[in-house]
């Protein structure tokens, strides 16, 4: 969904408190002289070992936890800061609200924010969304899904902490956890409020932590699934089952690849269409081969080559190294080639699948490195976490959670209570037209629709003339009501510091 509205070897490493792949330590009361029965001394052993395995696993995870719980903290406190100002940054959290709230009530994703009527599941192929359903019921709130957003990054971070101790230790790897989860990709996707590549990021992050630790089961299970976050992810699926086969020598490995170009080609040429009001994919003309090659200046555009740098350096140049950056291809290859400029550069959610990619590159990279023949890539190898460290935080001053910094000029929110009166005036399960000014704050308690749409009059008609992206020619709420709903009579009932409401007139 766009997010503005339209305009072989692996190098495992095993020691003691390498995780489930390490080896059990030595159960010393094993030893004990007194005599047992033949039952314990079969069973004491293994027991043993047992419970020395899983508190070894326990201890691995010790620290990728703690990083992955910061990076969730973290991105929480943003989101708070975010929403207590009012900050909306398009009216995709408006929609996967309503999204979460059919699915909570076991009805289909139909979004009226989209249109009358709109089943979601036409616009963009996401079923994986579902899992969003039983949380919503939980906690039916439109915060709720950043929430569930930054706990996906969070766990993210772990998962690339724990794939990161074994190689570059305890310190560096946890460090390392925690500049992928706070990454200037993830950022930009948390600033940008929830999407559904929330759920592809960690599931790359395992997919390839898998591979790294050659789990090759898990490692297809989870790029299996990622065929029902987003359609275009079929094709990053694809790739993925040719990495893992070549690495794992497995042909049966391509099965996955398989699955990947038949999942993009069934939601692409027959879900979609079927679904979407337009009997097509609403996205698939946003990918145009033959004018980006014939125009050599959107080709090389530097918004193109900001994106590639930062991605590189991040990493300190070594991601290059692995195989795994071909799983970047097919997300930055639609990017590129699309002629919507808000595709290439950095900002936004859409380089939030690249973050997983990129770092766990690093770490196979630095690997393959250390046993690679090349003399001056096993000395850098010792340093290029370091250098991507030192590049994470160069960057941060001009990421979003620097904002953080200066909460008073980036979250001061001057029209909040402006906000929070105007929120007022519109009872619960109202039906209101509204712009994207409020609509988020809105959506978990009314029927919204966007006011963009033809759409059934509504019993309310909200706008923000300061910031909800309504054309100032179109005047008034009244006027709008007017120019939206010819001949229905309206009344304004709500006007304070740009936010306009008025209320239809019912016989």
């Amino acid at each position: 969904m766009s997010s503005r509205h339209p305009a072989a070897a692996t190098g495992r490493a095993v020691g003691p408190s390498t995780g489930p792949d390490g080896p059990a330590p030595v159960d010393e009361r094993r030893h004990d002289p007194a005599p047992a029965p033949a039952t314990d001394a079969a069973e004491a052993p293994a027991t043993g070992t047992a419970r020395a395995r899983a508190s070894a696993t326990a201890r691995g995870w010790v620290l990728p936890a703690g990083a992955g719980l910061a990076v969730a903290l973290v991105f929480t406190a943003y989101s708070v800061a975010q929403w207590q100002a009012f900050v909306v940054r398009s009216w995709d959290l408006g929609i996967f609200t309503q999204l979460a709230a059919r699915y909570a009530a076991l009805d289909a994703p139909v979004v009226h924010i989209k249109g009358p009527e709109y089943n979601l599941l036409g616009d963009h192929f996401h079923p994986l969304l579902v899992l969003l359903g039983p949380v919503y019921a939980a906690f039916p709130h439109a915060f709720t899904l950043l929430v569930v957003q930054n706990v996906l990054f969070g766990v993210t971070a772990a998962v690339i902490a724990w794939a990161a101790v074994p190689i570059l230790g305890r310190v560096t790897g946890s460090l390392v956890g925690v500049a992928a989860g706070l990454s200037w990709g993830l950022q930009s996707a948390v600033e940008a409020q929830f999407h559904e590549i929330a759920f592809a990021v960690p599931l790359l992050a395992v997919s390839l932590a898998a591979a790294l630790r050659e789990r090759w089961r898990t490692a297809a299970v989870a790029g299996a699934l990622l065929v029902l976050v987003k359609e275009d992810l079929g094709l990053t699926t694809a790739v993925l089952g040719v990495v893992l086969a070549w690495r794992a020598r497995r042909p049966a490995l391509l099965l996955l690849t398989a699955w990947g170009v038949g999942g993009f080609l069934l939601a692409t040429r027959v879900v979609l269409p079927l679904l979407n009001p337009d009997g097509e994919w609403a996205y698939g003309s946003r990918l145009d081969l033959a004018a980006a090659l014939a125009d050599p200046l959107a080709l090389y555009d530097p918004a193109k080559g900001h994106t590639l740098w930062l991605l590189v350096v991040v990493t300190g140049g070594i991601a290059l190294r692995s195989p795994f950056v071909l799983v970047a291809g097919p997300t930055l290859a639609w990017r590129f080639l699309s002629p919507e400029p808000g595709y290439w550069g950095p900002t936004w959610h859409y380089s939030a699948v690249l973050m997983p990619i990129a770092f766990m590159a690093m770490l196979d990279g630095v690997d393959r490195a250390r046993r690679g023949r090349v003399r001056w890539l096993r000395h850098y190898s010792r340093y290029a976490p370091v250098v991507g460290l030192t590049a994470c935080l160069m960057l941060l001053p001009q990421l979003p959670l620097w904002q953080l910094t200066n909460p008073g000029l980036h979250f001061g929110a001057p029209r909040a209570q402006a906000a929070r009166d105007t929120l007022a005036t519109i009872p619960d399960g109202a039906v209101v037209e509204t712009d994207v000014g409020l609509m988020s704050y809105l959506v978990d308690r009314t029927d919204v629709y966007y006011l963009g749409n033809r759409n059934p009059v509504p019993e309310y008609l909200l706008v923000d003339r300061q910031s909800g992206g309504v054309p100032q020619e179109w005047g008034d709420v009244l006027q709008v009501a007017e120019l939206l709903h010819p001949g229905v009579p309206f009344e304004v009932v709500h006007v304070q510091d740009g936010y306009e409401v008025a209320r239809a007139v019912v016989g």
